[in-house]
């Protein structure tokens, strides 16, 4: 008797240890998750065993997603049947949103950023119509390490310069920008130095370079700029349109052009295409 009272008074006297985090429910670590941005998130869930399931939460991730995420994933993995059959939840649809997904037989690639969620888009040269692109006389086409895709549009020497391209996209609501990524000069690389050969670097002061944009709803803008700074990649701002209802499909039409002819212009690289939200 006198030591079970001994010990129940014993267990009286010691404390309880404070709740932690780690006492919180699931389901409320999950409601302030929601309100965290995707990084934020994923640092957030290598703090104990509660934030950990919280942080695979559908709710939660589904808040990240586009709305129109699944239009999204229609258009981008509309052959993959793999994607389709694996039943991913929420976190993992995002993960591979996130990725740099090819589609239109890998002529493109668009991704979610990872902190905001927002749409961009990458147009190779070789997803877009370049006139005289498949005359040696006037085109090449160059690998260097310097374009995500390995590989860039050379110009030597022409009269008519003319890019266009076109993508048809089921785009979350938002603005989006439009950028050429371009370089005068042709890339080189000698003993692992970056160096540029801008022998060929001619005819773009003369007359500015015309680029324009117009969409499917009617918007439109046009801008002029002339290009320089030799041995610099630089994105050239073509415009701006508005996506206001995601449920639709919207087409962009984009060029770049100088046709002046007048005089020649070459020694221009294009890289690709640049669509992001600003």
């Amino acid at each position: 008797m006198g030591l079970s009272f001994s010990a129940s008074r014993s267990s009286a006297a010691t404390p309880s240890p404070d709740p932690g985090l780690g006492d919180l429910p699931e389901s409320c670590v999950a409601a302030v998750l929601s309100h965290l941005d995707p990084p934020q998130i994923c640092r957030l869930a290598t703090l104990n065993r509660a934030f950990r399931g919280a942080s695979s939460a559908d709710f939660v991730w589904e808040s990240k997603l586009p709305l129109n995420y699944e239009d999204v994933i229609a258009r981008v993995f509309e052959e993959d049947e793999v994607f389709f059959n694996k039943g991913l939840c929420k976190r993992d649809i995002y993960a591979r949103l996130c990725a740099a997904n090819g589609f239109d037989g890998g002529t493109k690639k668009v991704w979610l950023d990872k902190t905001t969620g927002k749409t961009c888009m990458l147009i190779p040269s070789n997803g877009l119509a370049i006139t005289g692109m498949d005359d040696r006389r006037y085109w090449t086409r160059m690998p260097t390490e310097e374009s995500r895709f390995r590989s860039v549009a050379y110009l030597q020497q022409i009269w008519w310069f003319e890019v266009y391209g076109e993508i048809e996209f089921p785009f979350p609501a938002g603005t989006y920008g439009v950028f050429f990524r371009l370089q005068l000069g042709q890339p080189l690389k000698r003993f692992g130095r970056r160096l540029c050969n801008s022998e060929h670097v001619h005819g773009w002061d003369k007359k500015p370079a015309r680029f324009q944009l117009s969409t499917s709803d009617g918007q439109q803008a046009t801008k002029q700029f002339y290009l320089k700074d030799p041995g610099k990649w630089i994105h050239y701002h073509a415009g701006n349109f508005v996506v206001t209802d995601s449920r639709k499909s919207m087409k962009v039409k984009f060029s770049m052009t100088q046709i002046d002819c007048t005089h020649t212009k070459g020694g221009l690289c294009v890289d690709s295409v640049v669509i992001y939200p600003v």
